[in-house]
């Protein structure tokens, strides 16, 4: 205690803000669980291809077909310029894509189809959403090899601002897990989520620059390219991988974005976890 003018001063405490409490409670609950997240995440790529002929190459499968549909139709029936040949600039679009898409796609099911964990054993509950992103992350880590090979095929000399590379990846990890806590959270409640995120997925994907060049698009079609956040992070992607160039300016602003996003999504899952329960 201290003393001034006869009175003692008292010591002042700085309350923390509820929104950061409930937020550091959140990561701390789950850094304390990562040993479980990795064994879910291991169950999880197990399950996914057992019993599977392809396996684990299912995750190039999926994007190289796509790339061989559409690189007949935007170089045979509608051609477009693209600044490097169309199947590596499509498959590298896809590529990034299905991460983000696969990552939601088995996230939004992720609660439900745990319905007996979530109700009876204690965990933080966002490791089942976020087990899918791992899964969905070797994915593409996987896909990532014959990327590399189209390279070499196609003579795409990688550039210094591979650098950059990890920055995107954090960057759009960030974004997946906050929709998926969100959507696995509303599917929760609201069970006919999972049927409106399938059609919204497939229109998504169009509404991203995801196989044609972002300047392919004008007027409002361009807009709307632009308020996607998905469409800077694609084609940072292929400007440091395929152009040898750092990713555009906008996409420091969609990061700040991002991060905002990951936090609230975190804040608002984890409040709600105590009426899960009640729901499965």
């Amino acid at each position: 205690m201290y003393s001034w003018g006869g009175h003692e001063a008292r010591p002042v405490y700085v309350r923390m803000p509820a929104f950061l409490k409930d937020l550091r409670e959140a990561l701390v609950e789950q850094s304390q669980y990562h040993e479980l997240l990795y064994q879910m995440a291991r169950r999880d790529l197990l399950l996914r291809y057992k019993q599977t002929v392809l396996g684990f190459a299912w995750a190039i499968f999926t994007p190289l077909v796509n790339t061989i549909i559409f690189s007949v139709v935007f170089t045979r029936v509608a051609p477009i310029e693209t600044p490097v040949p169309y199947p590596i600039f499509a498959y590298c679009g896809l590529l990034v894509w299905n991460f983000t898409a696969a990552s939601l796609r088995f996230s939004v099911n992720a609660l439900t189809a745990n319905a007996m964990l979530v109700g009876k054993v204690y965990f933080p509950r966002e490791l089942l959403p976020l087990s899918a992103i791992l899964v969905s992350l070797v994915d593409l880590a996987v896909g990532a090899l014959l990327l590399v090979g189209l390279c070499a095929y196609y003579g795409v000399v990688p550039s210094w601002t591979l650098v950059a590379l990890p920055a995107l990846l954090i960057i759009q990890i960030a974004f997946t897990t906050a929709l998926a806590l969100l959507l696995s959270m509303a599917n929760l409640f609201f069970r006919d989520v999972k049927y409106l995120f399938d059609v919204v997925i497939n229109v998504w994907m169009f509404a991203t620059a995801v196989v044609y060049p972002a300047d392919a698009l004008e007027g409002r079609l361009r807009v709307l390219l632009e308020i996607n956040p998905m469409t800077p992070i694609v084609e940072s992607y292929r400007a440091v991988v395929l152009l040898g160039d750092w990713p555009p300016a906008s996409l420091g602003i969609w990061a700040l974005l991002v991060f905002l996003l990951l936090a609230v999504a975190t804040v608002v899952f984890h409040r709600a976890e105590d009426r899960f329960a009640e729901s499965v």
